[in-house]
């Protein structure tokens, strides 16, 4: 999330209280407000959510585009080759 952005939207939730026992916990422990932490945490699930979209709807003209893309032989990409030979940050 970026920090220097204005606040200007306001979401207002209602929670179990076990829900917010939870909440209020792991915000203590990462030592951020519970803003902070519900904001940053649904922000992530957020983002991953869409980056996990697996239905793309297309027009019949963009589908054979694509389809056309995936046909043609493999050609050498070499920036592709360059990053797949370095280690995933994860690795590190």
């Amino acid at each position: 999330m970026v920090a220097t952005a204005t606040r200007s939207s306001r979401f207002g939730l209602r929670a179990t209280p076990q829900q917010e026992a939870v909440l209020r916990r792991a915000a203590e422990i990462t030592h951020k407000s519970m803003t902070d932490f519900i904001l940053d945490s649904a922000y992530q699930a957020a983002e991953q959510a869409l980056l996990d979209q697996r239905l793309f709807v297309v027009s019949g003209e963009q589908s054979r585009a694509l389809l056309d893309l995936l046909d043609r032989p493999a050609q050498e990409n070499e920036g592709l080759r360059d990053l797949f030979s370095r280690r995933a940050p994860w690795d590190n």
